[in-house]
């Protein structure tokens, strides 16, 4: 019978059986641990989980819940009227550093490379749309720039800039749209050259002089009645080098002049908002200590028909802090309530913390810094390092305000317990936010994550799995025969209902039937 033959073949087991399927099962039990960990920590996902939802679930019928509708809904179930397309969308990051000069130094210096190649793929896209216009055109036309912005090696981008330089000055004494497309050529050659191959800013400051001239030039020979697509160039061109320029003495310390370049720019261009140059301008007026112009400049930019950022929320959070963060003190403010100006800090403090989490743990210097992106996710952590770069020292200079966001910053948490599913003053927090933010922060930077994630189950289950067959495998180990015991009294009660099933499938069913069964 079957209950028979199952004792049979449990009392052959030897002891040494036992301790090799506890050893092999806790080995197995740990390795996958050990991979699971390590999934986790880099892409914040469970492996097991991850191929669970994608792979099996479609095979066995299963259909994927919508996350928008499941992540984003209110309280009362209905969906928030949110822009989920760009709720993750990335943006140029305003005050980004020179490659050539900054970026480059740094690898020069740790061996470590600050910019993601999916970062620096995006920057090429951006110089492409933003400098040469209609691709269908320029791919036709098979321009020297427009193959320079797509090289990957930083040296033939360099070597690709020389050559239309050169071919710029070949075609100079001609006429015509030849002689104009090349110079604008030979004006985004020259910024390649400065974001790229100089090594101070002094020497990228001149080529970007270079450039503009290049620029200007270019205006004097087009017509612009018969080519307006050119004249639309230039403006994109001009606009990207004046802010260099500009960014170049913030950088030399000539602060006002670059205070007066970027208001002269903004005047000449208000339909360029989206490049957030009042961000720009806002970094080198709390340089000055100008607080009154930067409270004008956020009275204009901080408005409810307009998108916010780390900059317009923490920057009208430190002048709200530095009113009353030099004589601020927990202990006082908890006998006798917080005073109205107090009030006003807090829950501008608050009001920032809410719009982007990690920047504090930049700020109370509870992570260390990396150079930032050459592009952000507003509200992620991208964006948080980007702004902690810059805007750390104004907060430092402010006496007390680190001191007030240190206090007050962790009570923003208790106003929005369920951050994923509805915000106080903003949308819902974004659930994509770390997964581009991985693709935009160098690898040996640790991403910040908000809401922190609770540990996946199949992590815990393998630890558990993996904890209790090493248990067994040792008390097998050091008690062999008592576990051997144990083990054989375990199997034989788990497999008695199968054998008693065996044995009645036997006594119903006609021996013929087993015969031709086993011979199949």
């Amino acid at each position: 019978s079957g209950g028979t033959e199952t004792s049979v073949f449990l009392n052959t087991l030897t002891p040494k059986f036992y301790v090799a399927l506890t050893g092999t099962s806790s080995l197995i039990s740990g390795l996958i641990l050990i991979f699971e960990w390590w999934y986790f920590r880099k892409y914040g996902t469970s492996f097991i989980e991850q191929v669970s939802v994608s792979h099996l679930r479609p095979l066995l019928g299963g259909v994927e819940s919508s996350s928008t509708t499941g992540l984003f809904s209110s309280v009362n179930g209905e969906a928030e009227p949110r822009p989920s397309v760009s709720e993750c969308k990335v943006w140029r990051n305003p005050l980004n550093l020179f490659r050539g000069a900054e970026y480059s130094r740094y690898t020069w210096v740790t061996g470590k490379e600050p910019l993601t190649y999916y970062d620096m793929n995006l920057s090429a896209q951006d110089h492409q749309t933003f400098f040469t216009g209609d691709t269908q055109q320029i791919k036709a036309e098979d321009t020297v720039m427009q193959k320079a912005w797509r090289e990957r090696n930083p040296q033939a981008r360099i070597r690709a800039a020389y050559q239309a330089i050169e071919m710029n000055h070949e075609l100079h004494a001609h006429s015509g749209k030849s002689q104009i497309k090349f110079i604008i050529q030979c004006a985004a050659a020259y910024v390649l050259l400065a974001e790229e191959e100089a090594t101070t800013i002094t020497e990228a400051e001149r080529l970007f002089k270079q450039a503009l001239r290049s620029g200007k030039r270019e205006q004097r020979v087009q017509d612009p009645v018969t080519s307006l697509r050119p004249l639309t160039l230039n403006i994109n061109l001009l606009v990207y080098i004046k802010r260099r320029l500009a960014m170049c003495a913030r950088k030399l310390g000539r602060i006002k002049e670059a205070v007066k370049m970027m208001r002269d720019l903004m005047k000449e261009f208000p339909l360029l908002g989206m490049l957030n140059i009042h961000e720009n301008l806002l970094e080198a007026l709390l340089e000055l200590q100008a607080y009154a112009d930067v409270q004008a400049v956020l009275a204009k930019y901080d408005d409810i028909s307009l998108p916010k950022s780390a900059t317009i929320c923490y920057t009208s959070a430190l002048l709200k802090a530095r009113a009353v963060s030099e004589k601020f003190s927990p202990e006082a403010a908890s006998r006798r309530g917080l005073s109205t100006a107090e009030m006003n800090a807090v829950e501008a403090i608050h009001r920032a913390v809410e719009f982007n989490p990690h920047v504090p743990k930049y700020l109370l210097e509870m992570k260390s810094l990396i150079l930032p992106p050459e592009h952000i996710l507003k509200r992620g952590d991208s964006e948080a390092v980007a702004y902690a770069f810059f805007h750390l020292q104004h907060w430092k200079r402010a006496e007390g305000a680190l001191n007030l966001l240190h206090c007050t910053w962790e009570g923003t948490f208790r106003i929005i317990p369920y951050p994923l599913e509805k915000g106080h003053l903003f949308y819902p927090y974004p659930g994509c936010t770390e997964t581009a933010d991985r693709e935009l922060l160098p690898t040996f930077h640790e991403v910040s994550v908000y809401p922190k994630k609770e540990l996946p189950f199949f992590i815990l289950f393998t630890a558990g799995l993996c904890s209790f067959t090493a248990m067994l495998a040792m008390l097998t180990h050091q008690f062999p025969e008592l576990m051997g015991v144990f083990v054989k009294a375990f199997f034989s009660t788990l497999f008695t209902p199968l054998g008693f099933f065996a044995d009645k499938m036997e006594s119903f069913m006609p021996s013929s039937f087993w015969h031709q069964l086993t011979r199949i």
